[in-house]
């Protein structure tokens, strides 16, 4: 099924305890309607991120929906689903760009991550998903979370917050206070909420409070205003978005190779939280969809744009409106790839103040850090085992402290690079040395799974970045949608949709 939607009952929202299934759709005005939501919930971090990496926001807005609309296609409209930014690649880019690299050298390892993460797809899709848990247990996978988000710690307090340091704060507080007081699609959309009230916020302090005198995005103290709406009354209003054509650099493709790791226990979380939401086995096309987000990513980064990743936030939206319909992705993807035609409104995104992405990342940041301890929680991982306890540490330190290891005058691994592999290739030697009640232990508690199920499932990753860039919980509500949450370990499961 590709485009071959039938109406479902007269076309009308369903009914309490019935669902608009993937090859479904409602009236064409109720599915421009529902594809909106989709915009909006996927718009906040898919334009945040790029701007963090120093890319085309517009571009990448762009690129989003030309890579759902080929996600949709290679997953045979079977996995509804829309491609936003990935927040797992910040840190490498971070380390890119502190070590000289330019845009087209961000977007050239980014491009080959992207290959990768394609392959692993087709390694999914002909051996299945047990080879990937064998080689990257619960208890790895969680510590490489870690380490990328919490790598990323001196990027907000050296970079972002110190360039308006009041407005940082007051935008920080309202994305807490809007992600836990708020309800429902509202509530997953705080951190675009927070945007638009730093956003606000610093232009009335311009009018109010004059020019600030602080460090700007370089280190270097200035007095300046705020927001300068310069570059918006120059921008045309129709045109394309600036391209990046990648420039390749091995040791810059290390540096993001390990957000490919994240990547794929986010893709398989979600397609798993699809699949209970929708009640199909969507197991049969889980490499598909591991493929078509690798294949996403090359074909966003091949011109400049931002690495894709299938979002939780659109996962929220479909269950609290319970239509699951593809329909409405198209429609999402299309009103993407026209605002990426709007230069004025790149123009717009550019100039978000440092201020504001310091609070915004503040929060950012240390949730995908702890994403990885939630990980743990899920699978149980035992920190009493050595196993576990020793490689993982050293790997963590490694990539939280940016330690460098010099191999030769041309090339050298450093942070999260170093990091991932410590934790990935001393984890195994750690197991292969171990004596048997150590490796015992270690499937008694999860960290092994027997049948390398484990992955992405109850019990596994779950929502993956998701959760850091929508508020809490984002495709887990109950049949009014309220925020529920499953009491099983893993896939916060959407409870309104059991009955179908």
């Amino acid at each position: 099924m590709a485009f071959g939607w039938k109406l479902y009952g007269d076309g009308r929202t369903p009914p309490l305890g019935e669902a608009v299934a993937p090859d479904e759709r409602l009236s064409w005005p109720r599915t421009v309607g529902i594809g909106a939501q989709h915009v909006v919930a996927m718009f906040g971090a898919t334009f945040v991120f790029p701007l963090i990496m120093g890319l085309d926001a517009n571009l990448a807005i762009m690129m989003s929906g030309i890579a759902t609309i080929v996600f949709l296609l290679i997953v045979k409209g079977r996995v509804p689903s829309y491609l936003g930014t990935s927040a797992a690649f910040v840190g490498g880019v971070a380390a890119i760009r502190a070590n000289g690299g330019e845009s087209s050298d961000v977007v050239g390892a980014i491009l080959v991550a992207g290959v990768a993460l394609a392959l692993v797809g087709v390694l999914i899709h002909v051996a299945g998903l047990g080879v990937i848990n064998k080689v990257l247990p619960p208890a790895v996978t969680g510590a490489v979370v870690m380490l990328i988000g919490f790598n990323l710690a001196p990027v907000a307090a050296g970079i972002y917050w110190p360039q308006d340091q009041w407005v940082a704060l007051a935008t920080m507080a309202f994305v807490i206070v809007a992600s836990l007081a708020l309800r429902g699609f509202i509530a997953r959309i705080s951190i675009l909420l927070g945007l638009v009230f730093g956003y606000l916020l610093s232009v009335l302090l311009d009018v109010t409070a004059g020019d600030i005198t602080s460090p700007d995005g370089t280190g270097q103290v200035s007095t300046r205003e705020r927001i300068n709406f310069d570059s918006v009354g120059e921008a045309d209003w129709f045109g394309l978005p600036q391209f990046t054509f990648p420039t390749f650099s091995l040791n810059f493709s290390l540096l993001v190779l390990p957000a490919v790791i994240a990547l794929v226990a986010e893709n398989v979380g979600h397609v798993k939280a699809v699949a209970e939401m929708t009640k199909r086995d969507l197991d049969p096309v889980m490499g598909r969809a591991v493929f078509a987000d690798g294949v996403g990513t090359v074909l966003a980064t091949s011109v400049g744009g931002s690495p894709t990743t299938t979002y939780a936030e659109n996962i929220g939206v479909m269950a609290a409106t319970r239509v699951y319909s593809t329909a409405a992705y198209y429609v999402a993807a299309v009103v993407a790839i026209l605002l990426g035609l709007i230069p004025k409104f790149g123009a717009l995104i550019s100039i978000v103040p440092g201020g504001v992405l310091g609070g915004i990342t503040v929060v950012l940041y240390g949730m995908i850090g702890l994403l990885g301890a939630k990980i743990w929680k899920e699978n149980r991982v035992d920190f009493a085992n050595p196993i576990n306890l020793v490689p993982l540490a050293a790997g963590i330190i490694i990539g939280i402290g940016n330690v460098t290891l010099t191999i030769t005058d041309d090339f050298s691994l450093q942070g999260i690079a170093l990091g991932s592999i410590v934790a990935v290739v001393a984890w195994h030697v750690a197991r292969a040395l171990a004596p048997a009640d150590m490796k015992a232990a270690l499937l008694r508690e999860g960290s092994v799974p027997e049948s390398g199920s484990s992955l992405g499932s109850h019990g596994g990753p779950g929502g993956g970045y998701a959760d850091a860039r929508g508020g809490s919980d984002p495709s887990s509500v109950d049949e009014v949608g309220r925020p529920g949450i499953d009491t099983r370990a893993g896939v916060d499961t959407p409870k309104g949709t059991r009955d179908r």
